[in-house]
């Protein structure tokens, strides 16, 4: 599990071939093989560990369902460490498994803040909600505005340093990861558990009545 608050931006140095070696130096420190480092909001195994960098495999169905793919030599990655039991939680739950990918649309400067506006499917749009939780490549960020297509998150100045955010282009992919609690709080809510130990398909006055609503 992670909290969405970026440790610093490593850099990709070499990819291709189901491997991914990152250049990094904060999240290096105690890191041993097999533990979990989220790679722009993806869950990766470290593999590989040297002083300057780390290595992770990538599977195919991560390529394919991710923005990773995308990424070549060069490019600056969000990185961030598994939570400890005695990490301060400043942004939000993150599991590091990725709903989906958006898209940059626009990005609007209004004084001190960058607006960005990411176009989504409506299967991650269905989860957004206004002043709710976003990851976005891994960033935990609130959501200012929603319509059909779209919504839209605030910058701060010192978010633009400290990620990689900064450097998305127009059109550039975006691993969206939705707030987890809403997934299950509606999974819950589609199949309540009935007597007999089966599924009902849909919350119904006769299911309230029997939970003494």
């Amino acid at each position: 599990m992670f909290t969405g608050i970026v440790e610093e931006v490593g850099r990709i140095r070499a990819v291709g071939g189901g491997r991914m070696e990152i250049a990094a130096k904060t999240v290096l420190d105690g890191t041993e093989l097999g533990d979990s480092i989220a790679v722009n909001g993806v869950c990766l195994t470290v593999t590989s560990v040297t002083k300057r960098s780390f290595t992770a495999d990538v599977m195919p169905v991560t390529l394919s369902r991710t923005a990773l793919g995308s990424l070549r030599t060069g490019d600056g990655v969000n990185l961030e460490r598994a939570l400890t039991f005695s990490s301060r939680l400043g942004g939000h739950i993150v599991s590091g498994h990725i709903d989906g990918v958006g898209r940059l649309e626009s990005v609007e400067v209004k004084e001190n803040a960058h607006i960005l506006r990411i176009k989504a499917a409506p299967s991650i749009l269905r989860y957004i909600v206004p002043r709710g939780s976003v990851a976005l490549d891994g960033v935990s960020l609130t959501i200012a505005e929603i319509d059909d297509d779209s919504f839209s998150v605030s910058l701060i100045p010192h978010t633009r340093q400290v990620t990689a955010l900064n450097e998305k282009r127009l059109g550039a992919s975006v691993n969206i990861e939705n707030d987890v609690i809403g997934k299950y709080v509606e999974k819950l809510l589609r199949s309540p558990e009935k007597k007999d130990g089966g599924a009902s398909k849909e919350l119904t006055i006769d299911f309230l009545k029997s939970c003494g609503f």
